[in-house]
């Protein structure tokens, strides 16, 4: 199970810390006017990021957010994002992870879906192998 300690959400305007453990960028465009170095992520990961057209769609605009999210745990099932969330959650499982997004909104943006779905990852029944008779 991710703790809160493992897992954390960060903008990308924020000054990275040690303690932010393993860093990963989770928007599809890149945050404006910060440079590489500033950002200082260990992987860039677009493809886990909301498509384009939900992205635009949405516009950060909170009352838009329940249907966002809906919409975007939808994407989060399917290739290729599903294998990132799994990526992610074992990445949150050996060590803490920090969730890096350049919205304005604090609470409502892709990285905190994103954390939801690790979540319902790492508590989802793990799947044994069939038992013979």
């Amino acid at each position: 199970m991710v703790t809160a300690m493992s897992l954390r959400i960060k903008r990308a305007y924020e000054d990275p810390s040690p303690s932010d453990g393993y860093r990963v960028l989770v928007d599809r465009v890149w945050p404006r006017g910060k440079t590489k170095e500033s950002v200082a992520i260990d992987v860039w990961m677009r493809d886990v990021a909301p498509s384009t057209e939900l992205r635009k769609w949405f516009g950060h605009d909170p009352n838009r957010w329940a249907d966002f999210r809906t919409r975007y745990l939808e994407e989060l099932r399917h290739e290729p994002a599903r294998a990132l969330v799994a990526e992610l959650a074992d990445r949150a499982s050996r060590g803490t992870l920090t969730l890096v997004y350049g919205a304005k909104d604090e609470e409502h943006n892709q990285a905190v879906v994103i954390a939801e779905a690790i979540h319902r990852h790492m508590a989802a029944p793990s799947h044994e192998p069939a038992q013979h008779p």
